[in-house]
């Protein structure tokens, strides 16, 4: 009877993640084909229900691999992480278990499912990171999970496949856990149209749509740069995933950050202190630097004031406008009226 089979996978990237599982899989059904493969969420199941199907080692046939995916409901109570903890032990020959752990690709990781990976790898299971592609590689990826298919891609079909799917935006809020499996998607889908011949970028741009993340530094740095079209653009994406009233919050943080700096550059501060003074990374401070210079203090006084205004709207104030066009259209118009730079 074969050992048992123990993994524990964490990262931003989905699709390697369930490749990763797929893999185990395969391994396991290559020494006994009659493997049972179930696949359960942390939210929807129990550490016992976990135990009963993989603790006990099967008498005919073969065993069962469990892939638990989103172990952190499991993780809440101290009985349950403790219990969860001690099953990488108990697992036994013939089973297995392979957990999943998609994040945000950070190191702010909870404490109690980073216990549930030592378990793992101290009961010899495998233990790994997956990290998304971003812009840079995401195209070369792509390429090669062509190859693997035997799709063809022509000149820069690649390149447009990796801008569709968000590839090229860089800002760091921006959740990139699905971008690599909805690339690997619509590539089958390519696939299909042209089951034949070269996949052209004309066809990417014909067949898939275009799904860039929204993302509220990106909005946040155009309207501070005063780059209105760009930050109406984005406007529209980050709506359709954060409330008005989070981003309205977020633009009187940054408005009220440039006058900050604006007053501190106008009473000599040096441009490199405000890390100390204003405890601000040097990126941000430089960032911060670069879009006060781009205003003058009554501009962003007034950009300031029609915040509330703005708010009020949103709120649905008595005559202000209704509805989500009329939300949107004070957005817009607050952009216009404030952040154009003059003339």
């Amino acid at each position: 009877m074969s050992a048992p089979a123990l993994a524990y996978f964490h990262g931003d990237d989905t699709w390697a993640l369930d490749h990763l599982a797929e893999a185990v899989y395969d391994r396991l059904r290559e020494a006994e084909p009659s493997l049972e493969r179930t696949r359960v969420r942390g939210d929807a199941t129990s550490v016992g229900a976990l135990a009963t199907a993989v603790s006990t080692a099967p008498l005919f046939g073969g065993g069962t691999l469990v892939v638990l995916v989103e172990p952190g409901p499991l993780t809440r109570r101290a009985e349950d992480r403790d219990a969860l903890v001690a099953l990488a032990a108990t697992v036994a020959p013939g089973n297995g278990v392979v957990i999943l752990e998609p994040n945000d690709g950070s190191n702010r990781r909870a404490a109690a499912l980073k216990s549930v990976e030592e378990a793992v790898k101290a009961a010899g299971g495998e233990v790994r990171e997956v990290k998304a592609p971003k812009a840079g590689q995401l195209a070369g990826w792509i390429e090669a999970r062509a190859r693997e298919r035997n799709v063809r891609l022509g000149i820069g079909a690649a390149k447009e496949l990796t801008a569709r799917v968000g590839g090229f935006v860089t800002e760091g809020d921006v959740d990139r856990r699905s971008q690599a499996q909805r690339a690997v998607a619509e590539l089958e889908k390519l696939a299909v149209y042209r089951p034949d011949g070269e996949i052209s970028a004309d066809d990417v741009r014909d067949l898939v749509a275009e799904a860039v993340p929204g993302s509220a530094w990106a909005f946040l740095d155009a309207v501070g740069t005063r780059r209105t079209g760009r930050a109406v653009e984005l406007l529209e994406r980050l709506l359709e995933t954060t409330h008005e009233l989070v981003i309205v919050v977020q633009l009187h943080r940054r408005i009220r950050e440039l006058i900050e700096v604006a007053d501190r550059l106008a009473a000599r501060e040096s441009p490199g202190s405000l890390v100390k003074s204003m405890k601000l990374n040097p990126y941000r401070a430089e960032r911060l630097v670069e879009q006060a210079r781009a205003w003058t203090l009554p501009e962003l006084d007034a950009a300031l004031h029609d915040l509330v205004e703005l708010d009020a709207t949103l709120r649905g104030a008595p005559g202000t406008a209704a509805g989500d066009a009329g939300r949107r259209l004070a957005f817009s118009l607050w952009i216009a009226e404030r952040v154009a730079p003059a003339g």
